[in-house]
Protein backbone atom coordinates (compact mmCIF):
# COMPACT_ATOMS: atom_id res chain seq x y z
CA UNK A 1 0.00 0.00 0.00
CA UNK A 2 1.43 3.22 -1.00
CA UNK A 3 1.67 6.18 0.88
CA UNK A 4 -0.91 8.92 0.86
CA UNK A 5 -1.28 12.29 2.27
CA UNK A 6 -4.81 12.46 4.43
CA UNK A 7 -7.85 13.56 2.34
CA UNK A 8 -10.87 15.50 3.91
CA UNK A 9 -12.41 11.54 4.57
CA UNK A 10 -9.33 10.79 6.93
CA UNK A 11 -9.58 14.33 8.72
CA UNK A 12 -13.61 13.53 8.91
CA UNK A 13 -12.71 10.16 10.34
CA UNK A 14 -10.81 11.43 12.79
CA UNK A 15 -12.87 14.07 14.15
CA UNK A 16 -15.48 11.48 14.42
CA UNK A 17 -13.73 8.91 16.72
CA UNK A 18 -12.60 12.14 18.94
CA UNK A 19 -16.34 13.29 19.20
CA UNK A 20 -18.17 9.78 19.62
CA UNK A 21 -18.00 7.53 22.82
CA UNK A 22 -19.64 4.74 21.64
CA UNK A 23 -16.80 1.87 22.35
CA UNK A 24 -15.16 3.70 25.31
CA UNK A 25 -14.58 3.32 28.38
CA UNK A 26 -13.10 6.29 30.69
CA UNK A 27 -9.85 4.99 32.81
CA UNK A 28 -9.49 8.43 33.92
CA UNK A 29 -11.80 11.65 34.89
CA UNK A 30 -10.75 14.38 37.31
CA UNK A 31 -10.14 17.45 37.28
CA UNK A 32 -11.42 18.69 33.56
CA UNK A 33 -9.40 15.90 31.66
CA UNK A 34 -10.80 12.59 30.62
CA UNK A 35 -8.71 9.33 29.51
CA UNK A 36 -10.67 6.93 27.45
CA UNK A 37 -9.24 3.11 26.29
CA UNK A 38 -11.01 1.30 23.58
CA UNK A 39 -13.33 -1.18 24.93
CA UNK A 40 -12.02 -4.99 24.48
CA UNK A 41 -8.39 -3.65 23.83
CA UNK A 42 -6.62 -3.53 28.01
CA UNK A 43 -4.95 -6.67 27.07
CA UNK A 44 -3.49 -6.13 23.54
CA UNK A 45 -0.09 -4.67 23.02
CA UNK A 46 -1.12 -1.89 20.54
CA UNK A 47 -4.03 0.06 22.16
CA UNK A 48 -6.17 2.98 21.48
CA UNK A 49 -6.54 6.07 23.45
CA UNK A 50 -7.86 9.46 23.78
CA UNK A 51 -8.20 11.92 25.86
CA UNK A 52 -9.39 15.18 26.41
CA UNK A 53 -9.25 18.80 28.31
CA UNK A 54 -11.59 21.38 27.93
CA UNK A 55 -14.22 21.78 30.82
CA UNK A 56 -14.57 25.04 32.63
CA UNK A 57 -11.60 24.40 34.52
CA UNK A 58 -9.40 24.63 31.77
CA UNK A 59 -8.63 26.12 28.60
CA UNK A 60 -10.82 28.78 29.67
CA UNK A 61 -8.16 31.77 28.82
CA UNK A 62 -6.60 29.80 25.91
CA UNK A 63 -8.02 30.16 22.35
CA UNK A 64 -7.89 27.49 20.13
CA UNK A 65 -5.58 29.10 17.62
CA UNK A 66 -2.77 29.71 20.43
CA UNK A 67 -3.11 25.60 20.78
CA UNK A 68 -2.79 24.95 17.63
CA UNK A 69 0.77 27.01 17.16
CA UNK A 70 1.99 25.43 20.09
CA UNK A 71 1.33 22.11 18.85
CA UNK A 72 2.92 23.01 15.35
CA UNK A 73 6.15 25.20 16.64
CA UNK A 74 8.92 22.51 17.47
CA UNK A 75 10.94 25.19 18.54
CA UNK A 76 8.76 25.94 21.80
CA UNK A 77 8.29 22.21 21.81
CA UNK A 78 11.53 21.84 23.50
CA UNK A 79 10.70 24.09 26.43
CA UNK A 80 7.45 22.75 27.69
CA UNK A 81 7.88 18.65 26.31
CA UNK A 82 10.53 17.14 29.13
CA UNK A 83 9.64 13.10 27.75
CA UNK A 84 10.95 14.59 24.22
CA UNK A 85 15.02 13.86 23.55
CA UNK A 86 14.83 15.32 20.11
CA UNK A 87 12.53 16.86 17.37
CA UNK A 88 12.83 18.27 13.48
CA UNK A 89 11.25 17.94 10.54
CA UNK A 90 13.05 16.61 7.55
CA UNK A 91 10.90 17.47 4.37
CA UNK A 92 7.70 19.29 3.30
CA UNK A 93 5.21 17.01 0.81
CA UNK A 94 3.05 19.77 0.37
CA UNK A 95 1.82 23.27 2.01
CA UNK A 96 0.14 21.41 5.07
CA UNK A 97 1.93 17.86 4.91
CA UNK A 98 5.45 17.25 5.86
CA UNK A 99 7.51 14.60 7.37
CA UNK A 100 9.70 14.56 10.56
CA UNK A 101 11.57 12.85 13.28
CA UNK A 102 10.51 12.41 17.55
CA UNK A 103 12.38 10.95 19.73
CA UNK A 104 11.10 10.81 23.67
CA UNK A 105 11.73 9.07 27.45
CA UNK A 106 10.06 5.72 28.33
CA UNK A 107 10.30 4.99 32.07
CA UNK A 108 12.75 3.20 32.79
CA UNK A 109 14.13 0.65 32.58
CA UNK A 110 12.00 0.63 28.99
CA UNK A 111 14.58 1.16 26.24
CA UNK A 112 13.33 5.18 24.46
CA UNK A 113 11.34 4.99 21.66
CA UNK A 114 11.48 6.93 18.21
CA UNK A 115 9.00 7.51 14.99
CA UNK A 116 9.57 9.07 11.84
CA UNK A 117 5.78 10.03 10.51
CA UNK A 118 4.06 11.85 7.91
CA UNK A 119 2.02 14.56 9.40
CA UNK A 120 -0.65 16.85 7.96
CA UNK A 121 -3.03 19.64 9.23
CA UNK A 122 -6.07 21.18 8.52
CA UNK A 123 -7.84 24.51 9.88
CA UNK A 124 -11.69 23.64 9.40
CA UNK A 125 -13.60 26.38 10.28
CA UNK A 126 -13.55 26.62 14.95
CA UNK A 127 -11.73 23.50 14.64
CA UNK A 128 -8.04 22.98 13.79
CA UNK A 129 -6.81 19.10 12.95
CA UNK A 130 -3.22 17.60 13.28
CA UNK A 131 -2.81 14.22 12.51
CA UNK A 132 0.42 11.53 11.75
CA UNK A 133 1.40 7.92 10.84
CA UNK A 134 4.47 6.27 10.19
CA UNK A 135 6.13 6.06 7.18
CA UNK A 136 9.90 4.84 6.72
CA UNK A 137 12.33 7.21 4.92
CA UNK A 138 15.89 5.88 3.66
CA UNK A 139 17.71 8.40 5.15
CA UNK A 140 16.54 8.12 8.89
CA UNK A 141 16.76 3.95 9.48
CA UNK A 142 15.96 2.48 13.03
CA UNK A 143 19.22 3.65 15.28
CA UNK A 144 21.09 1.29 17.90
CA UNK A 145 19.74 3.18 20.51
CA UNK A 146 16.15 3.18 20.49
CA UNK A 147 13.32 1.24 19.89
CA UNK A 148 11.25 2.55 16.47
CA UNK A 149 8.26 2.70 17.38
CA UNK A 150 5.40 3.10 14.92
CA UNK A 151 2.35 5.84 14.62
CA UNK A 152 -0.88 4.04 13.05
CA UNK A 153 -2.59 6.97 13.69
CA UNK A 154 -1.69 9.63 16.10
CA UNK A 155 -3.44 13.07 16.31
CA UNK A 156 -5.25 15.83 17.35
CA UNK A 157 -8.50 17.98 17.23
CA UNK A 158 -9.05 21.39 18.89
CA UNK A 159 -12.45 22.78 19.04
CA UNK A 160 -13.05 27.08 19.55
CA UNK A 161 -15.35 27.11 22.15
CA UNK A 162 -15.66 30.89 22.40
CA UNK A 163 -13.41 33.87 22.41
CA UNK A 164 -10.37 32.30 24.88
CA UNK A 165 -12.23 28.79 25.29
CA UNK A 166 -11.56 25.38 23.58
CA UNK A 167 -11.04 21.82 23.87
CA UNK A 168 -8.34 19.51 23.15
CA UNK A 169 -8.86 16.31 21.82
CA UNK A 170 -5.35 13.32 21.85
CA UNK A 171 -6.29 10.15 20.00
CA UNK A 172 -3.38 7.85 19.68
CA UNK A 173 -2.84 4.05 18.43
CA UNK A 174 0.87 3.12 18.84
CA UNK A 175 2.42 0.10 18.20
CA UNK A 176 5.68 0.39 20.62
CA UNK A 177 7.27 -2.52 19.31
CA UNK A 178 7.57 -4.94 22.31
CA UNK A 179 5.80 -6.56 25.22
CA UNK A 180 5.67 -4.03 27.77
CA UNK A 181 4.69 -4.56 31.60
CA UNK A 182 1.11 -3.97 33.03
CA UNK A 183 2.50 -0.89 35.07
CA UNK A 184 3.66 0.82 31.63
CA UNK A 185 -0.10 0.33 30.15
CA UNK A 186 -1.58 1.67 33.36
CA UNK A 187 0.82 4.72 34.04
CA UNK A 188 0.12 5.78 30.57
CA UNK A 189 -3.63 6.02 30.83
CA UNK A 190 -3.90 7.32 34.72
CA UNK A 191 -0.67 9.38 34.91
CA UNK A 192 0.94 10.02 31.83
CA UNK A 193 -1.59 11.24 29.50
CA UNK A 194 -3.39 13.24 31.77
CA UNK A 195 -0.06 15.16 33.11
CA UNK A 196 0.60 15.92 29.31
CA UNK A 197 -2.76 17.15 28.76
CA UNK A 198 -2.24 19.92 31.66
CA UNK A 199 1.00 20.44 30.28
CA UNK A 200 0.20 21.20 26.82
CA UNK A 201 -2.55 23.86 28.26
CA UNK A 202 -0.27 25.60 30.61
CA UNK A 203 2.16 25.84 27.66
CA UNK A 204 -0.49 27.49 25.52
CA UNK A 205 -1.03 30.15 28.60
CA UNK A 206 2.73 31.03 28.23
CA UNK A 207 2.69 30.86 24.31
CA UNK A 208 2.04 34.30 23.39
CA UNK A 209 4.71 36.34 25.61
CA UNK A 210 7.12 33.92 24.25
CA UNK A 211 6.25 33.93 20.59
CA UNK A 212 6.67 38.05 20.68
CA UNK A 213 9.84 37.95 21.45
CA UNK A 214 11.18 34.69 19.26
CA UNK A 215 10.19 35.32 15.48
CA UNK A 216 6.19 36.24 16.60
CA UNK A 217 5.57 36.50 12.59
CA UNK A 218 7.34 33.03 11.28
CA UNK A 219 4.36 30.47 11.48
CA UNK A 220 4.79 28.38 8.43
CA UNK A 221 2.45 25.89 9.42
CA UNK A 222 -0.30 29.14 8.96
CA UNK A 223 1.36 30.77 5.78
CA UNK A 224 3.78 28.03 3.41
CA UNK A 225 5.25 30.85 1.86
CA UNK A 226 7.70 30.80 5.19
CA UNK A 227 8.37 27.05 4.62
CA UNK A 228 11.93 26.72 3.99
CA UNK A 229 11.72 22.78 4.46
CA UNK A 230 13.53 20.89 1.52
CA UNK A 231 11.02 19.40 -0.98
CA UNK A 232 10.55 15.69 -0.65
CA UNK A 233 8.54 13.35 -2.82
CA UNK A 234 6.33 10.73 -1.68
CA UNK A 235 8.11 8.24 -3.97
CA UNK A 236 11.06 8.24 -1.73
CA UNK A 237 8.49 7.06 1.52
CA UNK A 238 6.86 3.64 2.05
CA UNK A 239 4.66 2.61 4.97
CA UNK A 240 6.41 1.99 8.28
CA UNK A 241 5.38 -1.63 9.03
CA UNK A 242 5.29 -2.79 12.19
CA UNK A 243 6.55 -6.38 11.46
CA UNK A 244 9.59 -5.61 9.43
CA UNK A 245 10.66 -4.01 13.03
CA UNK A 246 12.79 -5.98 15.76
CA UNK A 247 10.26 -6.69 18.62
CA UNK A 248 11.10 -7.28 21.94
CA UNK A 249 10.06 -8.18 24.97
CA UNK A 250 10.63 -5.95 28.07
CA UNK A 251 7.19 -7.42 29.79
CA UNK A 252 9.04 -8.84 33.11
CA UNK A 253 10.96 -5.06 33.64
CA UNK A 254 10.09 -3.77 37.10
CA UNK A 255 9.53 -0.34 37.35
CA UNK A 256 12.24 1.76 38.86
CA UNK A 257 11.27 3.20 42.17
CA UNK A 258 11.19 6.99 42.18
CA UNK A 259 11.32 7.40 38.44
CA UNK A 260 8.81 9.84 36.93
CA UNK A 261 8.26 9.53 33.42
CA UNK A 262 6.48 12.82 33.01
CA UNK A 263 7.55 15.43 35.09
CA UNK A 264 6.42 19.42 35.51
Amino acid sequence: MPVQIPDDSDFSSFKEQCENQDGWTARYNKGGVTVWCRDGEESHAVQKLKASIGLPSFCKDVTAETLYDVLHDTSYRKKWDTNMIETFDIGRLTVNADVGYYSWKCPSPLKNRDFITLRSWLPLGSDYLIINYSVKHPQYPPKKDYVRAVSLQTGYLIQSNGVSCCTLYYLTQVDPKGSLPKWVVNKVSQFVAPKAMKKIYKASQKYPEWKRKHNPNLKPWMFPEQNTLPCISLADLCLQRADSLENIDESGLSEEKGHISDED
